[in-house]
């Protein structure tokens, strides 16, 4: 009776182990496609007019300053 709980537990834990043992290829995806989104709006953030002019200011500061 011991050796069936043993062997019980030992089965337990590896279907356990292996359930959480990485993501599937659908979850790749869906994080791929979360990923490419992602940087496609930080693109377009970056890329703005209002952004790019506050980086040409701070540039033009930091190139501008004096020691």
């Amino acid at each position: 009776m011991r050796k069936i709980k043993n062997w019980t537990r030992s089965v337990v834990r590896l279907a356990r182990s292996r359930a959480d043992s990485g993501m599937t290829t659908s979850e790749y995806a869906v994080g791929t496609i979360a990923a490419c989104a992602f940087a496609a709006v930080l693109y377009k953030v970056v890329t703005s007019a209002a952004v790019m002019s506050q980086l040409q200011s701070l540039l033009k500061g930091a190139l501008d300053a004096k020691f």
